[in-house]
Formats: C-alpha cells, structure tokens, sequence
C-alpha cells in the first residue's frame, strides 16, 4: 500500500494537531501563509533563534506541511511555501484562528492582513457555512448529529 492509499486516522489528526500546536510552528505556518517566506523575514518577525527555526522548519519540511525552495544560485539560500496539502487544511485553520484572536484583541493594535478571494477577485472575510442552508455555522448552532436524540 503506497503512502497515499493509507487511511488517515484520529491518530494522524492528533499527531497533526500536536504539531502545529507547538509554540513555534503554528508562528511559522501563519508567517509563511501571510508572505513571509525567507529565514532571515522569519527570524525577525517571530524574534526566534536560528538554530531553533532551523529544526521547526526541518520538523515542518518533513511533516509535508512546507516546501523548500532556492532563490539564489550564488549561495544556499531557501524560502518556504505552504505544500498544496498544507493549503487544504492550515489555511482555514490558520484564519479562523488569527481572525479569532483579532476580535478578541480588547484594544491591542493588529496588522491588517486582508484576504484576497482570487476565485473574484474581491476582499473577503471567509466563515464556515452550511451546505444545505448556507448560513454561517456558529458553535452554538451546530451539535454531532447522534447528540440530538
């Protein structure tokens, strides 16, 4: 069995989870979402060391959650992207969580990070909404569906 057929399992979630939970990781996989992609960018902006962001972005490279990628000839010097993989599920998260915090600031200053919709090209403010009625899904108005009997 080739290691796309495998099924994914609770145990891959809560290994994923566990991942990106770490202190440094979910950081990174938000820089990285929000542009900033090159070591040096990343060591300012998260005031991390460079041996530590080293492994982080080994551990993530190797998790399949990063790419790697050469932007000079000259000497080995590497910016990180999302993997496709990466997109489908840290992307949301990455949002839902960030636009979380934002609202819940009570006063602090926050950058300004819009989000571009490029399907139309306009601003957006992405939510959960239900494929039956469309509304947006909040905590309060969603349950498992055996919890209800």
């Amino acid at each position: 069995m080739g290691k796309s057929d495998e099924r994914v399992t609770f145990q891959h979630g809560q290994a994923f989870l566990a991942a990106i939970s770490e202190r440094w990781n979910y950081r990174i996989l938000r820089e990285i979402f929000f542009g900033v992609r090159r070591f040096g960018e990343l060591k300012r902006a998260l005031g991390i060391s460079a041996n530590i962001l080293t492994a982080r972005l080994n551990d993530l490279t190797g998790m399949g959650l990063l790419e790697k990628r050469a932007y000079r000839s000259d000497k080995p010097w590497y910016e990180y992207r999302l993997t496709e993989a990466a997109r489908e599920l840290v992307v949301p998260a990455v949002v839902a969580v960030t636009r979380w915090a934002e609202v819940r600031a009570g006063g602090q200053e926050l950058d300004d990070r819009p989000l571009l919709h490029t399907a139309c090209g306009n601003r957006t403010e992405p939510y959960l909404a239900c494929s039956g009625c469309h509304q947006p899904v909040e905590a309060s108005t969603l349950v498992p569906l055996d919890a209800e009997a």
